[in-house]
């Protein structure tokens, strides 16, 4: 039976940082599954390329995309927090190193949205940044358009659907020159990517909300569709 599949998680280094599994092991289970597949999806050019130095084949682009009516620039209005407001939003867990990015030495405020296994343990070691857990909806949208600066330390994903609704929000991103920040950042001007995070959080500050916005539309879930439909497995 043919079929199609798509990959989407770094569950080798995920693996890696939480059991100590040899990524290797898990790459070679990873790729005889895949490769039985007429196609496998992929978010990135980077992850495109990182698959086939791995051995993965029929590998096939497919984006992503963002509700740009949802995440949008917004009034920041007032707030006890001091400025510049540095956010993080995303799964707590190991595996997304937000201690790179509360370990940094930043003027204002750390953010952190989301909930994970390591929220308990990061709240008590960094008692001065701010965890407001898993926020939805409009009160998620809300806390984007009311940061500075997007902080995105992870090294792992496979491309970040939280870069595109930052930059939705008019929010330009920090982050590591990685597979999804490349992609989604690359040179187009919305953020900064650095192995230095402090300094790119720092330099993100002077770029320009309009600029963002005008990035994230660039990314349209329609063409994601359209994408997604042309790789699937034809079904006689």
């Amino acid at each position: 039976m043919a079929f199609t599949t798509s990959f989407h998680t770094k569950f080798p280094e995920y693996l890696w940082a939480r059991l100590w599994i040899p990524e290797a092991w898990t790459y070679a289970a990873l790729r005889r599954f895949h490769a039985a597949a007429s196609g496998t999806m992929v978010a990135t050019d980077s992850v495109h390329r990182e698959l086939a130095e791995q051995g993965f084949t029929h590998l096939r682009r497919w984006t992503r995309g963002v509700d740009l009516d949802h995440f949008r620039p917004m009034p920041k209005g007032a707030t006890d927090w001091p400025r510049p407001i540095f956010l993080s939003v995303g799964r707590v867990a190991v595996e997304k190193n937000l201690r790179a990015f509360l370990d940094l030495d930043l003027p204002g405020t750390k953010l952190v949205v989301g909930d994970g296994p390591a929220l308990t343990e990061l709240q008590t070691a960094y008692p001065q940044a701010r965890f407001v857990g898993r926020q939805e909806g409009e009160a998620l949208a809300a806390f984007y358009a009311l940061a500075d600066v997007f902080v995105f330390p992870s090294r792992t994903d496979t491309f970040g659907l939280v870069l595109l609704e930052a930059l939705a929000s008019g929010l330009p991103i920090a982050a590591y020159p990685v597979a999804g920040p490349l992609d989604v950042v690359g040179g187009s001007g919305v953020g900064c990517l650095s192995e230095d995070l402090r300094e790119a959080a720092m330099n993100a500050l002077a770029i320009d909300p309009a600029r963002c916005r005008e990035r994230a539309a660039e990314f349209t879930w329609a063409h994601s569709a359209r994408q997604f439909l042309d790789h699937l497995h034809p079904v006689a």
